[in-house]
């Protein structure tokens, strides 16, 4: 494992992707500063006034799906996704590149079923109008950003999919 984190791991695609990875990680951080932004403010409020901002919890969440989806895009790009490395790293660098290859496929595959049907469930709040519990406002633009996200995610795993088939042999 490389000491750079931004450096792809050893079974990374070796070209990078076309699409720049500063796209979701500006968001990301964005997200994160928003979260903390929110609580701090808070917290400061309760503790000087004794008032709760309770509703900004609906906000948080959102931001913190949100955040942790991007940073499931990153993962994916930068080889960085959770797996169980005890049998795979004694394999030959071929099948380690195919394990590494089923590894992409699956994680397209299980996000573009979420995109899905988070795409249904978005529907569903947009079509009953559904609103949220704290701030009335429509649920579905909380929802919306699982499938838009999931989607992200997809396209980045077959992005590296692609660029790990391209590799070839080794």
């Amino acid at each position: 494992m490389s000491a750079d984190p931004a450096a792809p791991a050893e079974g990374a695609p070796a070209s990078p992707p076309r699409v720049p990875l500063k796209i979701e990680e500006m968001l990301a951080a964005a997200s994160l500063g928003l979260v903390a932004i929110i609580t701090f403010a808070n917290v400061l409020t309760r503790y000087f006034s004794d008032i709760s901002f309770a509703f900004t919890e609906e906000f948080s969440i959102c931001l913190m799906v949100i955040m942790t989806l991007f940073g499931a895009s990153v993962a994916v790009v930068r080889d960085r996704h959770m797996r169980i490395t005890f049998l795979v790293n004694k394999l030959s660098p071929c099948w380690r590149r195919r394990a590494e290859m089923f590894s992409m496929a699956a994680i397209a595959v299980m996000f573009a079923i979420l995109a899905v049907f988070g795409w249904q469930f978005a529907y569903d709040d947009y079509r009953f109008e559904v609103t949220s519990p704290a701030l009335g406002v429509p649920q579905w633009l909380y929802s919306l950003w699982l499938p838009l996200l999931s989607v992200v995610i997809t396209g980045r795993a077959l992005g590296a999919l692609v660029r790990l088939a391209g590799r070839g042999g080794a």
